[in-house]
């Protein structure tokens, strides 16, 4: 499952910001300010450190309870004015995202005090680019994906262990 963010509808940065680098990459992305710098800020946040620099705060609607719900996903690549980040089908936020395809995004880096806020529409990539993406993981980050039965209550450590060294010797990781 991917999720596409597109900046064009709203971005909000500040016009201080400085600049950023760790896991996220970079692909062709647009050539317009606040692409630009989200990269430059990105980069000096990867300089100095930053620890968990891809993670993304994504709030979203759900219809049926009426409430507003956040999580941390991790940002994985930026394409043109796309930013893309993996979830489960089946996930709750994949069910809010399929409600109201509107969302707010939240990123800060500590480490050059730097808060980026976004709010723009969200949709699913093809079925393809989510298996490239998943066949190219490591077979270790796709069973413990597999096996991880997200925002589900588990009895006990030993279960998700169980779980995932099960999932490792029979299902098909590639």
């Amino acid at each position: 499952y991917i999720v596409i963010i597109d900046l064009r509808f709203k971005a909000e940065l500040p016009k201080n910001i400085k600049q950023i680098y760790d896991q996220i990459a970079f692909n062709n992305i647009e050539e317009t300010e606040p692409y630009l710098l989200f990269k430059e800020h990105y980069s000096e946040a990867k300089k100095k450190g930053q620890k968990n620099i891809e993670a993304i705060s994504i709030a979203s609607y759900q219809r049926d309870s009426q409430e507003v719900d956040s999580r941390f996903v991790n940002l994985k690549y930026v394409e043109k004015n796309k930013w893309f980040f993996y979830t489960n089908y089946n996930s709750p936020k994949a069910k809010q995202f399929a409600q109201k395809n509107q969302i707010s995004a939240l990123i800060f880096w500590n480490t050059i005090n730097i808060q980026i806020r976004i709010k723009a529409k969200i949709k699913k990539q093809t079925h393809s680019l989510n298996q490239k993406y998943f066949e190219n993981r490591n077979p270790s980050k796709n069973a413990l994906a597999i096996s991880s039965a997200q925002s589900q209550e588990i009895g006990s450590f030993q279960d998700v262990t169980k779980n995932y060294e099960n999932t490792l010797q029979y299902e098909d990781l590639k």
